[in-house]
């Protein structure tokens, strides 16, 4: 099997492009993440419609031609060492019938975001390209660990991370090994059936969501179960499942990791064989912790949870 390309490490005064795929900001919510990169030894670099603004029943950082010319400039300018994606929200899926690599191939860079953001990783994926599962430069509402951010500049400084994290009670147990596919659980979902979905077979799939009702989330991984997707995997890794549920009848609903969330997960696979990790750091959730998507990592789930890169 080929082997992912991982971007070269970045060094002092490297230039990030800071870019808008998706959802629209203000740059007073950008104020911290882009100190951030200064403060790490890095030149953050503003893509030309980072703050554009363009209402269509969503509120998108500029039209698909300004997000598509942003994007395509920062994967393909050779000045531009990495890309850190804004925010997530909705937008991803306009830009990649659309994307460029010429010159992305030539000089590989680390892509950084989560939620919307999953749609360009898993195109990366496709053209062997590992990226970053890590938080946006947008501080969100419930706000972003230190260490979330500490754990993104490890990776660009060419530093593998390591876990080590309690068992859950829905946990499997078992070793695996095997690459780290997947990210936000709606667009996984979203990309099914098409050109654009990850390649499931012998990979660790990660998961995560933020704001759903429970019948919707039970779509979702019974849409993964009708594909075959659990037929495939060597194990399963979930991770934040954040405001899940009706606010009224959910109690856990200001809850990172729901337990309601986790059951209907757990009792929907509960026929497969294949480790799984509840309860791991990453999604919409305040510590959120970085994976290598495209990565090969180890996983041992016994009484306590290692996984490492």
């Amino acid at each position: 099997m080929k082997k992912n390309i991982f971007p070269k490490p970045l060094k002092k005064g490297d230039k990030i492009a800071v870019i808008s795929p998706a959802g629209a900001v203000d740059s007073s919510q950008l104020e911290k993440g882009i100190a951030l990169i200064k403060n790490n030894g890095f030149e953050p670099v503003l893509g030309e419609h980072l703050y554009a603004k363009f209402s269509n029943g969503y509120h998108y950082a500029g039209t698909e031609k300004e997000r598509i010319k942003d994007i395509n400039w920062a994967l393909n300018d050779k000045e531009i060492g990495a890309i850190w994606a804004s925010r997530g929200g909705y937008g991803c899926q306009h830009l990649i019938r659309h994307l460029k690599l010429k010159e992305f191939t030539e000089n590989p860079k680390w892509y950084i975001g989560y939620s919307d953001n999953t749609v360009i990783q898993s195109y990366l994926l496709k053209k062997g390209f590992a990226s970053i599962h890590g938080q946006t430069i947008k501080t969100s509402s419930f706000g972003v660990t230190d260490k979330s951010y500490d754990l993104v500049f490890d990776i660009l400084k060419g530093k593998a991370p390591k876990y080590s994290l309690k068992s859950h009670q829905f946990n499997k147990k078992g070793n695996i090994e095997g690459e780290v596919i997947g990210g936000n659980l709606a667009l996984i979902y979203a990309l099914l059936g098409t050109k654009y979905s990850f390649d499931f077979k012998d990979k660790i799939l990660f998961i995560e969501d933020i704001g759903e009702n429970f019948y919707a989330l039970d779509r979702m991984i019974m849409s993964l179960e009708l594909a075959g997707v659990f037929n495939k995997i060597k194990g399963l890794i979930v991770g934040g499942m954040t405001n899940m549920g009706d606010e009224k009848d959910n109690k856990n609903y200001e809850e990172s990791f729901d337990e309601f969330a986790y059951k209907l997960i757990s009792e929907r696979i509960s026929k497969y064989k294949f480790p799984v990790v509840f309860g791991f750091p990453n999604g919409h959730i305040k510590d959120n912790r970085p994976l290598i998507i495209g990565g090969k990592a180890k996983v041992k789930v016994e009484d306590n949870v290692k996984i490492s890169f």
